[in-house]
């Protein structure tokens, strides 16, 4: 048997987190979907009251992504909840209700919706601009903060009659749910806060809102999907062994059902597989002993004096998904000296900046992602379907090592869902290591061996 690897989240993620609830340096606030390597990670739902009507409200409803490396990708998220009292919406910009429900009671004008659990969804690129405000219609994609904070941000407005109208007669709406369009999303009840302050373009003047409350939502990998969605392997120059993503990672192949997975050698492939569709339909993959949608292979490729240099393939094997504005983070005790990054985007996160600044946590984790108009997009299963960089470390020479599967990452999220690692004890060892093991495995069978022997001839 090889001998047993810890992974350094074990002694670095997992250590911190504990160390976080001992002391003081930073706090955060524990919940289900707590994330080691994004601990403040959510999306906050602002509900501004801006002016009263003879009925009712205007609102605007802002939604900030505060997850460093989880988006929301096309066909866009959901937005619903369910009235306090007997409210309805007489008009909405920048969004609108996917149902009108029924107004039978109203006479002449007619409510934009009148449900009493209404979902809003954004609207497209391209609405009409009287239709649009700010932060609105980007068909409800919603970037990472870390990638592009300017896009994490989605807005619309609407009227609001049969409702209170002051602060004493409002109600806040219950039950909010948010849809990507999937589950995952937990979100908490409406907590009044002190209202929003808004400044005028001069800067000179401030206003503020009538009515502000805010909605929390955490996401959970574990409601989102049953089972797994990405898998990694492993390879390097120092050994010809691939390490594969461990067999039926995300499912196994069915043999009495032809149609669960595509066999890219089909004569018929075509007609099997349908254009990339923006739809919630389940993937369609091609026929693997993984059976993932994504799979992330780390090479280490070469070494030199002081450096060294690794190469990461990110390859699509789902016939039915285009990913845009896709991302990884990956965690590896080197990420404190990356070099260069050939033709990702980088940036280091530091989900534990209190403990780094009070007791000199290094920074192990970094989020690649794309070039805008380049690789920002990893397109279908097929001969394009991967995206490919290279990475350049400096080495440490207190803790570098090629020894017991160091250069390895101790783990990877694509997409902000973590991806299965093979299991330590199969990582790509140094040569010598396996001679060394050959030697200590046979000096031991030596011992007894002549134990044994000693035994035998006293008897």
């Amino acid at each position: 048997m090889k001998p047993l690897w810890l992974p350094a989240s074990t002694s670095g993620s997992v250590v911190a987190t504990l160390l976080l609830l001992l002391f003081s340096c930073t706090t955060f606030t524990s919940t289900e979907a707590y994330d080691a390597l994004d601990p403040t990670a959510n999306i906050t739902i602002k509900w501004d009251v801006i002016t009263w009507t003879g009925d009712g409200y205007i609102a605007v409803v802002t939604m900030y992504n505060f997850q460093q490396y989880r988006h929301i990708q096309a066909p866009g998220w959901t937005l619903g909840w369910t009235w306090a009292k007997r409210e309805v919406i007489w008009n909405m910009l920048g969004g609108q209700t996917t149902e009108q429900g029924d107004c039978s009671r109203f006479k002449g004008s007619i409510p934009h919706c009148c449900k009493k659990d209404p979902t809003v969804v954004d609207l497209l690129p391209g609405a009409p601009y009287n239709q649009q405000v700010a932060n609105c219609c980007k068909g409800g994609v919603l970037n990472a903060w870390a990638q592009d904070p300017e896009t994490a941000v989605a807005s619309f407005q609407l009227i609001v009659g049969s409702a209170g109208t002051t602060n004493k007669t409002v109600r806040v709406p219950k039950n909010f749910t948010l849809r990507v369009p999937g589950p995952g999303y937990t979100c908490g009840p409406a907590k009044i806060v002190r209202p929003t302050k808004f400044s005028t373009n001069d800067k000179r003047r401030t206003t503020q809102a009538m009515m502000t409350w805010n909605v929390t939502c955490t996401y959970s990998q574990f409601l989102a999907q049953k089972t797994p969605t990405c898998c990694v392997s492993l390879s390097s120059f120092y050994n010809n062994t691939i390490v594969n993503c461990p067999t039926c990672t995300c499912g196994c192949q069915n043999k009495t059902e032809p149609g669960s997975c595509v066999d890219p050698k089909s004569p018929h492939l075509a007609s099997v597989v349908s254009p990339p569709s923006r739809a919630l339909n389940p993937p369609l993959v091609q026929c693997t002993s993984h059976m993932c949608p994504i799979r992330v292979h780390w090479h280490v490729k070469l070494q030199y004096k002081e450096y060294w240099r690794i190469k990461i393939t990110v390859t699509n094997f789902n016939y039915r998904m285009n990913y845009s504005q896709w991302n990884l983070v990956v965690q590896h005790p080197n990420f404190d000296n990356v070099t260069q990054v050939f033709s990702f985007n980088y940036k280091p996160l530091t989900p534990y900046e209190g403990l780094r600044l009070c007791m000199g946590f290094a920074d192990d984790t970094g989020m690649l992602w794309g070039v805008k108009f380049y690789n920002d997009l990893l397109v279908s299963a097929g001969a394009v379907g991967n995206v490919q960089s290279e990475l350049l470390f400096r080495k440490d020479k207190s803790s570098f090592t090629f020894d017991k599967g160091w250069a390895f990452p101790r783990r990877i999220y694509f997409n902000g869902d973590n991806c299965v690692m093979p299991p330590p004890d199969a990582y790509p060892w140094l040569p010598n290591a396996s001679s060394t093991l050959v030697l200590s495995l046979l000096s031991s069978l030596t011992r007894i061996l002549a134990s044994f022997l000693v035994l035998s001839f006293t008897c």
